[in-house]
């Protein structure tokens, strides 16, 4: 009978084979092996085989899983630099002070999370002993993702280390009064202590890669050696789901990200049960990290297990355990002995050979508790083998048992995530279990006590000096305000004065202002030009020679283009960061760079710039992220509004992302008409970012700005406008009235809709007699920030008019505003106009058309605009009727 593995088409049937007998005789031996020994033999030797060819520097394809046991072998794990005893006395009582901030807080309510932290508490303190390098230190330390549900263990090692007192324990998330602690990693909440804003799951890791690869863009830049800075990202096994999770795995192993760790805390449970119920997390991940080029130390069994892996000569523990899924793994350390016995060791007869040599006490031990990720040992292991590694980032996977030393209650059980407390008699239990000096009378008021050997104590020396040795507390956030000087004016004047005859797209305004703000002297290198890809859309390919596209590897073919005067040309001190298609990736590059203020103590100016329409719809999370962590620079939504994008249709017409990025405190939301508007709102945005903010203004913004990609006549400035520009709103063409009785009405627009409003202010004069003002309201959202302002104060008894209502003080007529946006967008600031209100905007689908068709179809081109205004006059008794109606039929509405 023919052997059905050698019909399987392979691609080895496509290279030459200059021995075949030798090849058949190789074949012939593992049959052999597998005949006599076994097919676990015979796969035993094929991986000995592998494993000692790529000792020899034989280029051959990586298995994508191992077996399910720890890569660090326990005779090759390195010397512990440190004191075990005291470190386990310094989690114990971690362990109990997490517990008892989470549990007191229960009687108001307020919830928390226990069981994380418990399962991961050797994960954070080894790397908080010997590892996380602080700020105070050479370099700018490292940068630490802590994963958001651990926050109370962060919370309570800062009590110990005396920089939380008791009664901040006791605000935990009860932050209004001033004293409280945020329930997550939150920068804006806890500036000093937090960095990184993480329980949104998902971005953490994302933006680590992205962290770790902006080291390496300012080292190569020039700019600053971050070569003492690690990245460490602690994430959960059930995170990992997020697509987010794992969209930069490649890019972090392409650019060789070895300044980069993961650590995974595998306890196997997600929020609701089993991370894989009937399969095995630990296995799919080791494979897709793997398979993405990254290193991977798999941390899974503590010292307990020593002895069985000893006692199986035959591999079947080994085997049993590659087959075992998550779920039941779970339900062994939740069962007695007996159970165990027959489910697991029962499973063949090996095993159960094996488990006669094992005592009852043994087992327990093995299947309750030994986790490698519960022995700070293991621990080291892992993390000294992770800094050793390099050309590769690293993924610890680390098992542990979710509510580890909180009681049987408590650990291994699917609801421990919803568990916020626990009881006096489950405290003494642990209190027993973690041995801690907590006599039975500090339970006397009701309350679980907190728990400090004291400030003088050989607990808090020991970390002290630890952290001393490292450089410092950790984490810590610290800024080094140091404001840029301000550009060169010429940058700024070349678009105040107009593009005269020539047309030129606010898109393109923005982008040759950015150019000549990169060669200013001073502050040139510190722009960070970001892009997903579609540079040459937005007119940005003429930055490529200059400015060069960032690439760790520099240019290692010749492009294509390279004839060309604009050429695509990549460079190791490349500034633009050109991402491919990712506004993911863009965005978590921008976070990066937009705090590095504050991480580096280096400030940079980062704009991002996209289609509008993949920004904030697609990565609104992210500017959450963005706010939460105070970052700064300039977001750019190009190719704006739902009418500008001709042919391209529903998914790339936006009309909306202006009003979801009203809801971000820190956003500063701008929709300029002109080219000099631009410069103007940059001008400033680099002053209070960068600069000197004014007394009350928040540094602490970012900036998104919507250009067109509409060829247009830019003017020149008029005289006095900057003010109104910044505040959101001015006067920009006055209508000449037709005579002292002529009607008149107020016309408002944003971004590209000023042309037709300026066209409608024409056609209502020549056509109808009607006096028409244009003003150009350069923000709808900082006018309506500036106007609750101003409610807020009439709370406080102070009396304060908002800008807009100054502004429009005494205009005749009624007011109408028109957008390449939603209405919902300029009724953002209806209430607080005295005239009367009305506005046009693009609701509804996109679609794809020509520019005036897709205008037509929404009723915003100036016709549209003309009617609506004469609408407006006649429900206010100011013109007849039926020239509302003559007006449709005149311009065929």
């Amino acid at each position: 009978m023919t052997d059905p593995v050698a019909k399987l088409p392979s691609e080895l049937d496509q290279l030459p084979d200059r021995d075949p007998e030798e090849t058949a005789e190789w074949a012939d031996s593992l049959d052999a092996v597998t005949k006599a020994a076994g097919p676990h033999r015979a796969a035993y030797l094929m991986r000995r085989s592998l494993q000692h060819a790529e000792g020899a520097g034989i280029a051959l394809p990586k298995l994508l899983e191992t077996d399910y046991v720890n890569t660090i072998p326990t005779a090759a794990e390195p010397e512990f630099d440190g004191d075990l005893e005291m470190e386990s006395r310094i989690t114990a009582w971690n362990r109990w002070n997490a517990a008892a901030m989470v549990t007191r807080g229960a009687r108001y309510g307020v919830g928390g999370h226990i069981a994380t932290f418990a399962s991961a508490a050797w994960l954070y303190e080894t790397g908080f002993n010997h590892f996380f390098r602080g700020k105070e230190g050479d370099g700018s330390g490292d940068q630490i993702y802590v994963q958001g549900h651990a926050s109370p263990g962060v919370y309570a090692r800062a009590f110990l280390d005396g920089r939380l007192s008791e009664q901040q324990l006791d605000n935990f998330r009860q932050e209004s009064g001033g004293d409280g602690l945020p329930s997550y990693p939150h920068p804006r909440r806890l500036p000093w202590l937090w960095e990184f804003p993480t329980v949104s799951m998902g971005l953490g890791p994302l933006s680590a890669i992205y962290q770790a690869r902006f080291n390496r863009y300012l080292a190569n830049r020039n700019i600053k050696d971050t070569s003492n800075s690690h990245v460490w990202a602690f994430l959960g096994d059930g995170e990992m789901d997020e697509p987010e999770s794992t969209a930069a795995l490649a890019l972090a192993a392409r650019e060789q990200l070895d300044n980069l760790t993961f650590v995974i805390n595998c306890n196997l449970q997600r929020l609701d049960g089993p991370v894989r119920a009937n399969f095995r997390v630990v296995q799919e991940l080791e494979g897709a990290f793997r398979g993405a080029g990254w290193n991977v130390v798999k941390t899974l069994w503590g010292s307990a297990w020593d002895e069985l892996f000893q006692l199986d000569t035959t591999g079947a523990l080994v085997r049993r355990l590659r087959e075992v899924p998550d779920a039941q793994f779970q339900t062994y350390a939740t069962r007695d002995v007996a159970y165990i016995r027959e489910h697991f060791f029962g499973a063949e007869p090996a095993l159960a050979e094996l488990a006669k040599l094992l005592s009852d006490a043994k087992i327990a031990e093995c299947f309750y508790s030994s986790r490698g990720g519960h022995e700070a040992r293991k621990v080291y292991a892992a993390y000294r083998a992770a800094l050793a590694h390099k050309g590769a980032p690293t993924v610890i996977l680390a098992q542990t048992v979710k509510g580890y030393t909180l009681g049987k209650g408590f650990e291994s059980k699917n609801a421990n995530h919803q568990m916020k407390k626990l009881s006096i008699d489950e405290f003494k239990g642990m209190r027993e279990l973690l041995d801690l000096p907590i006599p039975d009378s500090a339970f006397d008021s009701g309350l679980v006590p907190y728990g400090h050997p004291g400030a003088d104590s050989p607990e808090v020396r020991y970390l002290q000096e630890r952290r001393a040795a490292l450089g410092g507390p950790a984490p810590a956030r610290r800024v080094h305000t140091v404001a840029l000087p301000e550009p060169e004016e010429r940058a700024f004047k070349a678009l105040y004065k107009g593009s005269g005859k020539q047309e030129m797209a606010t898109t393109m305004a923005f982008v040759r202002l950015v150019k000549d703000l990169m060669r200013d002297k001073q502050t040139g290198k510190r722009w960070v030009p970001i892009v997903p890809d579609e540079a040459r859309t937005f007119g940005m390919e003429s930055l490529f020679p200059s400015a060069g596209i960032y690439s760790p590897l520099g240019q290692t073919y010749e492009p294509v283009d390279r004839d060309q005067l604009m050429y695509y040309k990549e460079a190791k001190d490349g500034q633009i960061l050109n991402e491919g298609i990712t506004e993911a990736g863009a965005m978590a590059d921008f976070i990066a760079a937009a705090t590095s203020y504050a991480t580096h103590g280096e400030t940079m100016i980062p704009f991002y710039i996209f289609y509008s329409m993949f920004g904030w719809q697609r990565t609104g999370d992210q500017m959450w992220q963005l706010a939460d962590q105070l970052g700064k620079g300039f977001i750019v939504g190009a190719t704006a509004g739902r009418t500008t994008l001709t042919g391209e249709g529903l998914q790339h017409a936006d009309g909306h992302s202006h009003l979801i990025a009203s809801t971000n405190p820190a956003s500063l939301n701008y929709d300029p008409a002109f080219a000099y508007e631009i410069a103007v709102i940059v001008k400033d945005g680099l002053r209070r970012m960068f600069g000197q903010a004014a007394p009350g203004e928040d540094s602490n913004v970012f900036y998104y700005l919507t250009v067109y990609n509409e060829p247009k006549q830019q003017p020149a400035m008029p005289e006095g406008v900057e003010e109104g520009i910044v505040k959101g709103l001015y006067r920009f063409k006055e209508g000449a009235p037709a005579s002292a009785e002529a009607p008149r009405l107020q016309l408002l627009a944003s971004g590209t809709a000023i042309h037709w409003a300026l066209e409608a202010q024409q056609l209502l004069a020549a056509d109808w007699g009607v006096t028409a003002d244009v003003w150009s309201a350069t923000s709808w959202g900082e006018l309506r920030r500036e106007a609750l302002e101003c409610d807020k104060a009439l709370l406080r008894g102070e009396q304060r008019v908002p800008y807009v209502t100054q502004a429009l003080s005494g205009a005749p007529g009624p007011v109408l505003a028109v957008s390449d946006w939603m209405r919902a967008v300029p009724d953002q600031i209806s209430q607080w106009v005295e005239q009367d209100w009305s506005s046009l905007g693009t609701d509804g689908f996109g679609l794809s058309d020509t520019r005036d068709g897709a205008r037509r179809h929404f009723g915003v081109d100036p016709q549209s605009v003309t009617v609506a205004a004469l609408a407006q006059l006649a429900r206010r008794g100011e013109i007849p009727a039926s020239k509302v109606k003559e007006a449709r039929e005149k311009y065929g509405l």
